[in-house]
């Protein structure tokens, strides 16, 4: 492959991608979704007859297969049961046959409107992009032919074209820049658009065989998806034995292939899309559920294909049933929401609080309270800007504390009941920190600087004296019987006394 190949294969992969979301037209969901062959792609302005490019019409392989559906449709089938494998029935192979003959078959007719389409507009150049589907043209182009003023009340063409078409074609007619064309032009064009016509209608019958032989092949299988699509999927799976042992995940894949249509820009199919996804069951659906959809009907098809393989539910039962089942999941999904209700706010579930009371419980309460201290940190300043207490803790303040200009002339009481608790042993340790022996010092007992403890007597002269000696024994006598953690050392009873 060269490098102009490689390059041109990037650019239609991502043509691919960026066409993957737009709905496939309907000759993509009618026939087969095979490549076309390069020949559509060239143009047959210059060929002489329809025959030298559109083969299959008079095809052996082409007559054999519509011999042997007449024979079949002729002659009925007595047993409709299926003995052994499906795939060595005769009429089986037919089936699938027939299948394939319509995926070409749809070829050819793109093939031919190619050929009519490039003929025709020497005389109607304008009439392609009016009538795009590929069938109205060809019937449009044999009942017009050179005489353009056949649109105005045509009833045959009433029933190709819709009324509004038809008069945008009668228009666009009387104003066409074409030329007129011979007799030799004309006679290939009828005979192209015949043999058009001849291929759909074949196309048809073969539809109508198909649907009416596969209750007997895969009765289940065709009332999901239909008798026309069921066979599509077991042409491509290779029968329904393969059919049966493929996932859900592949068999709704059966089908995906890139189609270019003849004369057209490339357009693609939705990506990891195929057969299942263009039926009918998928396509009634809105847009969005169609994925979701074809998930769906391929795992009934599965199940449904592995019944049909051992012969059971001859009657249908299984596959109606998995049909039921799938529209009932269609109609759940289509449901539109519940209305909400505005429901008042339900009664609280909180039972009746326990309640204390008692000392004991308002002194916890007291304990527990703000004090002053917290009080005042709450407190904020209107419009001013607070400094955080902590560099770390932003926004932290230390609200009303140590500012000047609170309102408080008083500085704040200290409650006792939200003190911290001393024990008795620690009071006593801290009571005989406190107490001094010897003399005054006045670092410790912060009094005057002045008082010393030398004296001057008349008959000594200097002395050193004690000044607080008289303070210190009223202070030890305190200490011993008036302190808080003074005890009786010996009681006396006054029987004793009487005594």
């Amino acid at each position: 492959m060269s490098l102009a190949d490689e390059l041109l294969a990037d650019l239609e992969e991502a043509g691919e991608e960026e066409d993957g979301d737009g709905e496939p037209g309907e000759n993509q969901a009618d026939g087969g979704l095979e490549d076309i062959p390069e020949e559509m792609e060239m143009d047959y302005s210059g060929t002489e007859s329809v025959t030298s490019i559109a083969k299959l019409r008079h095809s052996k392989p082409f007559a054999e297969i519509m011999d042997k559906i007449g024979h079949y449709v002729g002659n009925q089938r007595k047993n409709s049961e299926v003995s052994g494998p499906v795939e060595a029935d005769p009429e089986y192979r037919l089936i699938v046959a027939a299948n394939n003959l319509t995926v070409e078959i749809d070829n050819e007719l793109n093939i031919i409107h190619k050929f009519v389409r490039d003929k025709y507009s020497k005389r109607f150049p304008e009439l392609e992009s009016l009538v795009p589907n590929a069938l109205d043209y060809i019937r449009t182009v044999k009942e017009l032919g050179n005489n353009l003023e056949k649109c105005k009340n045509n009833e045959t063409l009433q029933q190709i074209l819709t009324n509004a078409t038809i008069m945008v074609v009668s228009v666009t007619a009387s104003t066409t820049q074409g030329t007129m064309l011979g007799d030799d032009e004309l006679q290939r064009l009828e005979e192209a658009c015949d043999m058009a016509l001849e291929l759909n209608q074949s196309k048809h019958r073969i539809y109508e065989y198909v649907e009416s032989k596969m209750s007997f092949i895969a009765p289940n299988l065709s009332i999901i998806v239909g008798a026309s699509t069921a066979a599509k999927i077991m042409g491509v799976a290779g029968g329904l034995t393969n059919l049966s042992k493929m996932p859900a995940c592949n068999l709704m894949l059966l089908g995906a292939q890139r189609r270019t249509l003849s004369g057209f820009s490339s357009t693609s199919l939705l990506p990891h899309t195929g057969y299942i996804y263009h039926c009918d069951v998928v396509q009634s659906l809105p847009s969005d559920l169609r994925r979701k959809a074809a998930r769906l009907v391929a795992a009934k098809c599965t199940l449904a294909s592995r019944v049909d393989s051992f012969h059971e539910s001859v009657d249908g039962k299984v596959g109606y049933d998995l049909k039921e089942e799938i529209e009932r999941k269609f109609d759940k999904w289509q449901e539109p929401p519940p209305v909400k209700q505005v429901k008042p706010l339900p009664a609280p579930l909180d039972g009746q609080r326990k309640k204390r009371g008692g000392r004991r419980y308002r002194k916890m309460k007291e304990r527990l309270g703000l004090t002053e201290i917290r009080k005042h940190a709450n407190r904020m300043t209107f419009a001013e800007i607070e400094d955080d207490a902590y560099q770390e803790d932003l926004g932290f303040s230390l609200g009303q504390l140590g500012k000047s200009g609170s309102g408080r002339v008083r500085q704040a009481q200290v409650n006792d009941s939200t003190k911290a608790r001393i024990s008795k042993s620690l009071q006593r340790t801290l009571q005989k920190q406190s107490m001094t022996y010897g003399g005054k010092s006045t670092v410790r007992d912060r009094s005057s600087g002045t008082s010393s403890s030398v004296a001057f007597t008349p008959l000594q002269g200097l002395e050193i004296v004690n000044p607080q000696a008289a303070e210190k024994k009223v202070a030890e006598a305190n200490q011993k019987y008036f302190s808080n953690m003074a005890e009786f050392l010996k009681v006396k009873h006054e029987k004793e006394d009487k005594v």
